[in-house]
């Protein structure tokens, strides 16, 4: 009896040993507005603690955050104290580093935990471009009921007036991420249609720069 037990130890053993060499996280380039916009919590932390949950078989990453500005999400959770995600990155698991950055962090919100991944927008804040900061203070948000079309071959075409055509993945010096990618939000015109706008006035940075360092 004692034998089966060690052998059925050993195969699960191997069998999560093979499946973290195999199944490598997957995901489909996304604007940062698209990012913002289908996430339930937007926020900027830093990382001052981490954790390591054994509540499966593979483990739970709980790292501890000081808030520092929550930009999308007040209804669901009011602060911000730890994120959830998987211990492994094959698993779409994060790695954030402790006590030296301040990340704008996205995810979902499920049974009162946030939880976000590499198909999730985290990144540090200063490597963020000034169009980007405005976006996460407002600017994405008028354009959540827009949708952003990627177009990897031509011809493309927008089939909506509710579409901003994405053609970051054309430039024959293409190198991800884009320009459009970094410096543009799609938002919604006084008319009624989409197009792509580009926030980076004087006005803007003055105001990223004293209300967000």
């Amino acid at each position: 009896m004692k034998s089966c037990v060690v052998l059925a130890f050993l195969l699960f053993s191997l069998f999560c040993l093979m499946y973290q060499a195999s199944d490598a996280c997957s995901c489909v380039p996304s604007h940062p507005q698209d990012a913002y916009c289908h996430s339930d919590i937007v926020i900027r932390a830093k990382i001052v603690g981490k954790k390591l949950l054994n509540d499966d078989p593979f483990g739970t990453l709980r790292y501890t955050v000081k808030q520092m500005k929550m930009y999308k999400g007040f209804e669901k959770m009011q602060h911000v104290q730890y994120v959830y995600t998987h211990n492994f990155e094959s698993m779409c698991g994060v790695k954030f580093d402790i006590n030296k950055y301040q990340y704008l962090i996205t995810g979902r919100v499920h049974d009162g935990k946030l939880y976000t991944g590499l198909c999730n927008f985290n990144e540090r804040w200063e490597r963020l471009s000034l169009a980007q900061k405005k976006g996460m203070n407002h600017r994405y948000q008028l354009g959540c009921d827009c949708r952003i079309k990627p177009c990897y071959t031509v011809p493309c075409f927008i089939t909506s007036k509710n579409e901003c055509l994405w053609t970051d993945m054309l430039s024959p010096h293409f190198s991800y991420p884009g320009h459009q990618w970094r410096h543009y939000a799609c938002v919604q015109q006084k008319e009624g249609y989409c197009s792509w706008y580009r926030g980076t006035s004087a006005r803007d940075k003055l105001l990223i720069n004293t209300t967000d360092p």
